[in-house]
């Protein structure tokens, strides 16, 4: 029995695997190795390789030519990039909380134990499932000045009607608007978190005489603020990727032959201003550093958010 149990060691590899493990071993890695190469071919390698082309001036028609920092000490002299990172982080910071809210709004009134209320939940998610680019088109015909629904509305009210997608001051509450158009998305999984919620929390605080606005903020805001925490890091995310609702409100042209953001730059995001420098201009080492600014903000925020969660979120079990 002893002599077969060291004959069994002796047959281990050096790494400590016997040949029966490390035949599986392979085997599960050529299962997964077409999600391998793909992950190393078109994430890792470009990873690094916007990193290189980032040092360089690179036109896609001639090789790169190393520059070092050069793109980067360009980047904070220009005025467009300070211009896009405003425009952008007023959509992170203003718009991605008032659809959060919305979102949440919705779910607690989907919440509700009523009549036909699957079909009300399916209403409003069906925005969500809408393409981007569908969805954009919709909002141009119904933004429009002169026969937009929502201009026609405003005149039978006989309140203003302002030219949404021609007046800077309105081109981002556009896309607040349209934002909150799809904001069943977020509404789904907070409705999902709402009935996660046990209800023994609400029936004891009803018994304690709590109100329905004390039990939401003492009850239902702790327990969804984990849910509160990723649809805000992900909403966050999302903001400072906006391109394609700006490129066809803008119009989807180059407006002045210098510029893809609308009336006086209103519209000219962090993505739109990268998109043009890159693919207009084709200055593709100047964009790969605007690519690599955006990362760095992105995993700033990421992280801050992250670290101040302690403070405001909290877990089940805690």
């Amino acid at each position: 029995m002893i002599s077969s149990t060291r004959a069994n060691q002796q047959k281990k590899t050096k790494s400590g695997w016997s040949k029966k493990e490390r035949h599986y071993f392979f085997i599960g890695l050529a299962f997964a190795s077409p999600w391998i190469i793909g992950f190393l071919a078109f994430t890792v390698y470009p990873f690094f390789g916007s990193f290189y082309l980032s040092l360089t001036e690179y036109d896609l028609f001639n090789s790169p030519k190393w520059i070092g920092f050069q793109n980067y000490e360009q980047i904070f002299a220009d005025d467009r990039f300070y211009k896009s990172i405003g425009n952008t982080f007023f959509m992170a910071f203003i718009s991605v909380p008032i659809t959060l809210a919305v979102s949440l709004l919705i779910a607690v009134v989907l919440n509700f134990k009523v009549k036909g209320i699957n079909y009300y939940r399916t209403i409003y998610y069906l925005p969500s499932v809408i393409p981007i680019v569908a969805s954009a088109l919709l909002w141009t015909w119904m933004l429009n000045p002169d026969f937009g629904l929502i201009n026609m509305a405003l005149r039978a009210l006989g309140l203003p009607d302002p030219a949404w997608l021609l007046d800077p001051r309105f081109t981002k509450p556009s896309l607040i608007l349209m934002s909150l158009w799809g904001a069943g998305a977020g509404a789904l999984i907070f409705l999902a978190a709402l009935q996660g919620v046990p209800k023994q929390y609400y029936e004891a605080a009803q018994v304690d005489g709590a109100n329905g606005w004390y039990r939401f903020w003492k009850i239902t805001i702790p327990a969804l603020s984990p849910i509160i925490l990723f649809q805000l890091i992900m909403g966050l995310i999302g903001a400072f990727q906006i391109f394609t609702e700006s490129y066809i409100l803008a119009g989807g042209k180059v407006a002045g032959g210098n510029s893809l953001g609308g009336p006086e730059q209103s519209l000219l995001f962090y993505a739109v201003n990268l998109y043009q420098e890159a693919f207009v201009f084709l200055k593709m080492g100047y964009a790969s550093a605007l690519a690599w600014i955006l990362f760095i903000i992105v995993l700033l925020i990421t992280f801050i958010l992250l670290k101040t969660s302690g403070r405001w979120v909290y877990y089940g079990g805690e």
